[in-house]
């Protein structure tokens, strides 16, 4: 019995939807991937330990990769497939949201470098303020994964309202930083720990892009 235009539409439907859960898995294991980076790079800067530090660039390396098939994946999609506005808007989502998980693999790929660089001198006084920010940063992103995970609009908005607590951290250890006198110590220490604290604002900011693309891709509006 030949297939009807119904059967047609549905079977290509179930097909969508078939490869659309394939991307939020894929997506949600580049996240996880991520996290894992950050928590090395968290040893790293706090605990001292490099060995973590060595074993980030490898693993961004497979979060790259699992980058650009979503990304590869999400684009055949969206020209092959025809999907409805909805959808469209789903891909979108995901693509941008994708970019920011990314990102903060990026970020924590740098922390680590931080942290080797930062091994042969003293701990700085203030490795309790940046432990305290990186700490909120890790949150935000463990939030963001279970916004994405459960599609969950209201853990993604949520997360916009942490990030003011970053940004204070971010102004409260650079006026400290700033202040501090050198008194013929190394300058190195004070700039690599400027640096930490950038990359911990931005992952923050990313973490929250996160939340919001979830949120838009639940209600369909921005902001």
């Amino acid at each position: 019995m030949p297939e009807t235009s119904y059967q047609s539409q549905r079977r290509t439907r179930s097909e969508f939807e078939r490869q659309m859960h394939r991307l939020e898995q894929d997506s949600l294991r580049m996240g996880a991937l991520v996290e894992n980076s950050f928590l090395l790079a968290h040893a790293a800067l706090f605990e001292r330990d490099i060995e973590s530090a060595t074993r980030i660039d490898a693993q961004d390396r497979q979060i790259d990769q699992i980058y650009r098939q979503i990304e590869i994946d999400c684009i055949q999609l969206i020209t092959l497939q025809s999907p409805v506005a909805r959808d469209v808007r789903l891909l979108s989502a995901l693509m941008q949201l994708i970019r920011d998980i990314e990102r903060i693999g990026d970020y924590a790929e740098n922390l680590g470098d931080i942290a080797i660089k930062l091994f042969p001198y003293p701990p700085s006084p203030y490795l309790g303020e940046l432990q305290v920010m990186s700490n909120r940063c890790r949150a935000m992103l463990a939030m963001s994964l279970e916004a994405l995970a459960n599609l969950d609009e209201n853990i993604g908005l949520e997360i916009k309202e942490k990030d003011d607590a970053v940004d204070n951290d971010y102004q409260h250890i650079y006026d400290l930083l700033a202040s501090q006198k050198s008194l013929g110590e190394p300058i190195e220490p004070v700039m690599l720990m400027v640096l930490a604290i950038h990359h911990l604002e931005r992952m923050a900011d990313h973490a929250a892009n996160v939340g919001q693309r979830v949120a838009y891709i639940v209600t369909g509006k921005l902001g």
